[in-house]
């Protein structure tokens, strides 16, 4: 039986492979088995570490989903990050271009163009967009270096520090961490699962783990049915 670090591995080997190819010939998905994910939030905080992101704003929240009928009722959860749709919403509302695709597919946000409308968040079906607003976890307190200084988002360093000065004043949401992912390093919240339930790799990849975990009739997408073509797929 694989082991988790045995999983990893895998997954690092298909990263390798992909990062070999054009970005244009790359297409990143995520899948998130539902049965082993244990509800620990792991994901969560990892990607809280890795951007750090502001109070209130989480990249991958994780949804608690009540399933089957009382009295045989259990409890399931559902990790949430940015769908990374095939054919998103929310770029065709931006007056500015700021939110647009890649040629890989990762929907980003440009943080000097973004003027903070809000369009982009209404837009978002599956509410996995957040305004940042500015707060800070220390109010009028000294600020800690970490509440300060911007992760390397998008591969760009932004320093936190008045309001409308990137990332303040911007959308902000998950963007699979490209800036880890091109330097051959898998997403934040794949390393910190607990549950080994997240699988990320290269969809146009036949080889890769994920395309055959997500070759199975159990996988589906969530609510597909809106034609965004989400990239995330999950298995229950």
């Amino acid at each position: 039986m694989e082991t988790r670090e045995d999983i990893l591995e895998i997954m690092r080997e298909d990263l390798k492979r992909a990062l070999q190819k054009t970005r244009s010939e790359r297409r990143w998905g995520m899948a998130i088995d539902l049965r082993r994910c244990i509800g620990c939030h792991a994901c969560t905080t990892g990607c809280m570490s890795e951007n750090l992101t502001p109070p209130g704003m989480r990249y991958r929240p994780v949804r608690e989903e009540e399933i089957g009928q009382f009295p045989n009722v259990s409890l399931r959860f559902l990790p949430r990050p940015c769908m990374q749709c095939d054919s998103p919403t929310c770029t065709p509302v931006c007056p500015v271009k700021a939110t647009y695709k890649r040629d890989d597919g990762i929907v980003m946000i440009d943080y000097r163009k973004c003027i903070g409308c809000r369009y982009c968040l209404v837009a978002c079906p599956y509410g996995a967009r957040s305004a940042d607003v500015g707060h800070y976890y220390t109010g009028e307190m000294k600020k800690q270096t970490y509440e300060v200084e911007n992760s390397g988002e998008y591969g760009k360093v932004f320093k936190r520090k008045t309001h409308w000065h990137s990332p303040i004043g911007n959308a902000r949401k998950c963007h699979f961490c490209i800036h880890r992912v091109e330097k051959g390093e898998l997403t934040r919240c794949t390393t910190t699962c607990l549950g080994h339930a997240t699988y990320f790799g290269d969809l146009n990849d036949p080889k890769s783990l994920i395309n055959k975990v997500i070759a199975k009739a159990n996988a589906f997408r969530y609510r597909e049915e809106l034609g965004t073509e989400p990239r995330v797929i999950y298995i229950v």
